[in-house]
């Protein structure tokens, strides 16, 4: 993990106090348990084998560390964060959004799981993406994005989707919203054209499982995938931010 991404996340810890009454052990540097966390979420390893040479801290140090900071809401703040910079260097596209799902295995069940649809009604967990334009990972609920003067950005303009959300409950949510629904039809043959506005969802969600510990769902508590699910998006967004030319 690079210093500038760890300068964002730092402010966003929680502050604990050391007991001195119960001094003990000293309090694992957050910083090497982070990367502890961001090695299991590249690699898909299993926390009780996270290797000790790494000096990354036991698994189960790692584990409630990031039950706690998703807890206090850092993944959710770094993701808002990230988001607000991306505006402000010009890299997000409101002008219309796109959504999409997938199903993952869930190997241990666990709460928002049920029966998998495309893996022989096996335990599974679905994922649903919103991204802009571009394919920038957005907040589940789209809160107002700031970055810039001026109004933030709460809402894109347009909305696609494949036939998976052909209903009308969906196209009058997006209404009520002031949103423009473009959904494709079940029944209907392909080359609706939609396609074009929709292909960067299905490449976000590409980006999404590349991080192992996202390809199968492991976690038995939907609060740590959660977690892990809203950190996967937020490093996503760091490296688009990253990568950007820069704007004069």
């Amino acid at each position: 993990m690079d210093d500038e991404l760890w300068a964002r996340i730092e402010p966003l810890l929680p502050v604990v106090p050391r007991d001195l009454r119960r001094p003990g052990r000293k309090r694992l540097d957050s910083r090497r348990v982070l990367c502890g966390i961001l090695f299991v979420l590249y690699t898909g390893i299993r926390w009780e084998f996270l290797p000790q040479e790494l000096g990354f801290g036991s698994g189960m140090t790692c584990w409630r560390r990031l039950r706690d900071w998703n807890e206090a809401g850092v993944w959710q703040r770094l993701h808002e964060l990230l988001l607000s910079e991306l505006r402000a260097a010009d890299l997000l596209d409101f002008s219309r959004a796109a959504v999409d799902s997938s199903h993952i295995r869930a190997m241990k069940g666990g709460l928002a799981t049920g029966p998998s649809p495309v893996d022989r009604g096996k335990a599974g967990s679905k994922h649903h993406l919103i991204v802009e334009a571009q394919g920038i990972p957005l907040i589940q609920a789209v809160p107002p994005i700031r970055g810039k003067r001026g109004q933030p950005l709460s809402r894109p303009e347009h909305l696609y989707a494949d036939r998976g959300y052909d209903h009308e409950v969906y196209r009058d949510k997006a209404r009520r919203f002031q949103i423009t629904p473009h959904l494709a039809r079940r029944g209907t043959g392909h080359g609706s054209g939609l396609g074009v506005y929709r292909w960067v969802v299905e490449g976000a969600i590409a980006l999404l499982h590349w991080f192992r510990r996202l390809r199968i769902r492991w976690e038995i508590r939907d609060d740590i995938h959660h977690a892990f699910v809203t950190l996967g998006c937020a490093v996503i967004c760091w490296r688009r931010l990253r990568t950007a030319p820069c704007r004069e």
